[in-house]
């Protein structure tokens, strides 16, 4: 079993181990049992001890533990250490291996703080991570920390080194919408969707006026109906690029793009224009659909994160505990997910894997 169930340790080998030569616990047991422990629910060092503590034996059949059960304190001084780049990179090195189209599809980027990491004094400041959601494989491809002197608009990029997006369609909202950007989706064999708001100045006003003054190439119209709220978003889209008076800029820009969206819950209707930048020429069918799901990542992972993983309470602060801790979560998600045997909620799978073991190894053997 020993082989199987620890094959994704494989691609955290270069993670350098930061301990000094005396070293009683394996990083190999401690990063397995950390991901075992969160996948069954713990959120913290003291709950990964106490499950790891209440299932030695069964850790034992797969482990070395050559000093037994390593201690709360060992967890957390050991993911306070790790260097996350390198963490990083293993994790996407393993979400490419189990992805059979990792690279093909609509990825989204999006922004999240995590809260928790932050003290009311001040002099530990919130942590704010971009990450990049695959829509068709359900699954976090990567992320990356926002330094503290920077914001999203550097942080992007540098995820997008860590990726391989040829052949995908790259959506992000409005912060990403900038020319060095789309520069490098272009560059690197990808598409691009970026969204427009009053952050872009000029271009964000020359599509509007575009959709004032010129007939559009092509319009669609989706009605969803949800849990007693109804949406109606009407998708028109311009191919004429000389309503952009910086259009050369753009790499590969050929289309704008405008949703009306309508949302109706119960007597209150909301009403809303939103505006986009394209480099794909599309039909408003598909670039509704498009931009309908580069929310998914608000709802299929923030929404997930904060409350069945429950980021927005951990009050890890020390060290690189919070950005390598964060990157287990999305293991644990992603493994989750990957199971495709079971019609069971994210929560019944991992409280089953908390009480099955047979279960537990089946998640992540592969």
């Amino acid at each position: 079993m020993e082989k199987k169930t620890n094959s994704f340790y494989n691609y955290f080998r270069d993670v350098k181990d930061p301990r000094s030569e005396n070293i009683s616990h394996l990083l190999e047991d401690i990063f397995t049992i950390t991901l075992l422990a969160v996948i069954c629910g713990c959120e913290d060092w003291e709950g990964i001890f106490v499950y790891a503590q209440c299932k030695e034996a069964f850790l034992r059949t797969f482990l070395k533990l050559p000093n037994g059960i390593p201690s709360a304190i060992t967890f957390r001084r050991v993911f306070e250490k790790i260097n996350p780049e390198e963490f990083e990179k293993g994790f996407i090195e393993w979400v490419k291996s189990i992805c059979e189209q990792v690279s093909k599809g609509l990825i989204s980027i999006d922004g999240k703080t995590l809260r928790g990491c932050s003290n009311k004094s001040g002099s530990k400041s919130v942590i704010h991570m971009v990450s990049a959601w695959s829509n068709e494989n359900q699954m976090v491809l990567g992320q990356f920390k926002v330094g503290s002197k920077t914001n999203e608009i550097t942080a992007i990029p540098q995820l997008l080194d860590l990726l391989d997006i040829s052949g995908s369609i790259i959506s992000i909202d409005a912060m990403g919408c900038q020319k060095d950007i789309a520069k490098k989706i272009i560059d690197n064999g990808a598409d691009y969707i970026l969204g427009l708001k009053g952050n872009q100045g000029i271009l964000r006003d020359e599509a509007e006026n575009a959709f004032k003054k010129c007939p559009a190439s092509s319009t669609g119209k989706k009605t969803d109906k949800d849990h007693g709220r109804i949406e109606i978003r009407e998708c028109s889209v311009i191919c004429d690029m000389d309503w952009i008076s910086e259009r050369e800029k753009w790499k590969g820009l050929q289309t704008i793009i405008k949703i009306d969206s309508t949302r109706i819950i119960n007597d209150k209707i909301e009403n809303e224009s939103r505006y986009y930048i394209s480099s794909l020429n599309k039909g408003a069918e598909e670039m509704n659909e498009l931009v309908r799901k580069h929310w998914g990542i608000e709802n299929s992972l923030h929404w997930v994160l904060d409350v069945l993983f429950n980021e927005d309470n951990c009050r890890k602060r020390t060290g690189n505990s919070a950005e390598n801790f964060s990157i287990v979560r999305k293991f644990s998600l992603n493994l989750v997910r990957k199971d495709k045997s079971s019609k069971l909620s994210i929560n019944k799978k991992r409280l089953k894997a908390s009480l099955d073991d047979n279960y537990l190894v089946k998640l992540i053997t592969f």
